[in-house]
């Protein structure tokens, strides 16, 4: 008896170690397949700054609601830092991440959010849907 409720506990251990492997693999798979847009800025900011920020943010909802989450950071913040330096970012920077995956829209966004947003939305289409 005290065999047979050992192995029970034993495969129950074995079973509950399974489950929690897949799902840590699962959230892993779903965080690969997640794309996340930065715009990294300074506290001091001009007119076209604030320009992309805004411009891109309701570009991406707009197309892809919360498929693809959107976060300004401040360089100067310590706690934007870390985020910064993983992504290998030293300045103000637009950036779209999947995975290991970085695609780098600052310049269009400085050359299209204020005098054309029209093609400055459809060049994020076109990097985004690439990802």
């Amino acid at each position: 008896m005290k065999k047979f409720i050992f192995l029970s506990f034993a495969m129950m251990m074995l079973m509950s170690s399974f489950i929690c492997t897949a799902q840590t693999q699962k959230k892993e798979t779903a965080a690969a397949n997640q794309i996340e847009a930065y715009y990294f800025h300074n506290a001091s900011r001009c007119v076209t700054c604030k320009t992309v920020e805004a411009e891109a943010k309701a570009d991406l909802e707009s197309l892809y609601g919360s498929q693809v989450t959107f976060k300004a950071l401040n360089l100067e913040d310590d706690a934007t830092k870390p985020i910064a330096k993983k992504l290998d970012v030293s300045g103000q920077t637009l950036l779209v991440v999947k995975g290991n995956k970085k695609v780098n829209l600052t310049n269009e966004g400085f050359m299209y959010a204020r005098t054309n947003p029209k093609k400055f939305k459809s060049i994020i289409k076109e990097k985004v849907d690439a990802l």
